[in-house]
């Protein structure tokens, strides 16, 4: 799925000899989260990283995989923004499950939810002990590490040492291994149509020793932390193209069958694909920049909120113009069309809506704009 402004190459990402094994392998694998694990931390080993260079194929690679399979780039998402976290902070080789970046399947839970905490404790040799719990973690029960915030633990003696450059008050994140004693998760009542494979519960930490990563507040103020809300939105997109792939489909399916599209199918379809390219090239332009420096201080998040709020908007008219020219038939009917659709309504929820706008707005008061 072409996102980079490059012209075509026989190494690029998503050309039909790189891409096209890759995809199969996931179509193949297609509701077995076990088997899109393992091709995670396979695609992990050598996956372009945000920021070096390459970001618009790391985010061609997340679209295409997404346009497979929602779930699927649901998956490999976090374990790539995981290793790129830990790359970032100079974790790669350390203490338990930092220790097996390229070979553990990695999740990232950075959320935050009322009634519970995790708290991270300094134990005086350059480690910390994490004791609560965290909400939506997905797959946890599944994933061999993550890296995870919490709160530094209130009056800890060691809150205010640096030297092993660990963090000092506020919240840090960690290197943490699932598999670790002291670590329970929740099997939730996941009652949801979408993402029925990824089920998000709550993990609990009692006396968990874990890697810091980076300083405090380090996880929230780094570039990364943008680049990587915006590799959500690409795969948010590869989503949306998919399901204008099946609205084309079935057009082009009744047009062979003698039932041709009449003008308002066309007019839709003709606003579909404006949409996509518009937002292809919005994408395009924004990897390049980030390539090339422009987005690695204080504007990065403004820019990420103006990327997610973009390509939300735009999966969200996608969904409302397909689903009215397709009607009930394919959302009964269409596994993987409804399967699709699901996955997608549920996925695109992590954007916190009018609130990020908000964000953006007071962002944009304070001058943070180009008009």
């Amino acid at each position: 799925m072409r996102i980079s402004a490059a012209p075509d190459s026989p190494d690029a990402l998503d050309s039909p000899d790189a891409l096209a094994p890759l995809l199969a392998a996931v179509r193949d694998a297609v509701g077995d989260v076990p088997a899109l694990l393992s091709l995670a931390r396979d695609i992990g080993r050598t996956a372009p990283r945000p920021g070096e260079g390459n970001t618009a194929r790391l985010w061609e690679l997340l679209a295409s995989v997404t346009a497979v399979d929602v779930a699927a780039g649901r998956v490999l998402e976090p374990h790539l923004d995981a290793v790129a976290i830990l790359a970032q902070a100079g974790v790669e080789r350390g203490d338990g499950a930092a220790d097996r970046t390229t070979d553990a399947a990695w999740g990232v839970f950075a959320a935050e939810g009322p009634g519970l905490r995790l708290e991270a404790t300094a134990d005086g040799t350059g480690k910390y002990i994490l004791n609560g719990s965290k909400p939506w973690c997905s797959l946890a029960a599944q994933l061999d590490g993550a890296v995870l915030t919490a709160h530094l633990a209130a009056g800890d003696p060691a809150s205010g040492e640096t030297g092993s450059g660990g963090p000092s008050g506020g919240r840090a994140a960690f290197a943490v291994d699932l598999h670790a004693p002291g670590v329970s998760c929740e099997t939730p009542q996941w009652t949801s149509r979408g993402l029925r494979e990824i089920p998000s519960g709550t993990v609990h930490f009692d006396g968990v020793s874990a890697v810091p990563v980076g300083g405090t507040e380090w996880y929230f103020q780094r570039p990364g932390f943008a680049w990587g809300g915006m590799g959500v939105a690409a795969c948010w997109f590869g989503g949306a193209v998919a399901v204008a792939r099946d609205f084309s489909s079935a057009l082009a399916a009744a047009a062979d069958k003698g039932r041709e599209p009449d003008q308002i199918a066309l007019a839709h379809l003709g606003e579909t694909d404006r949409i996509i390219t518009a937002v292809a090239g919005y994408l395009a332009r924004t990897a390049e920049r980030i390539d090339a420096g422009e987005l690695s201080g204080s504007g990065a998040w403004s820019e990420a909120l103006r990327v997610r709020g973009t390509v939300v908007a735009a999966v969200e008219r996608i969904q409302e113009v397909v689903a009215r020219n397709m009607g009930p038939g394919p959302l009964a009917f269409n596994e993987t069309y409804g399967k699709r659709m699901a996955d997608l309504s549920l996925y695109i929820r992590q954007h916190h809506a009018m609130r990020d706008d908000a964000q953006l707005g007071a962002l944009t008061l304070k001058g943070d704009r180009s008009w």
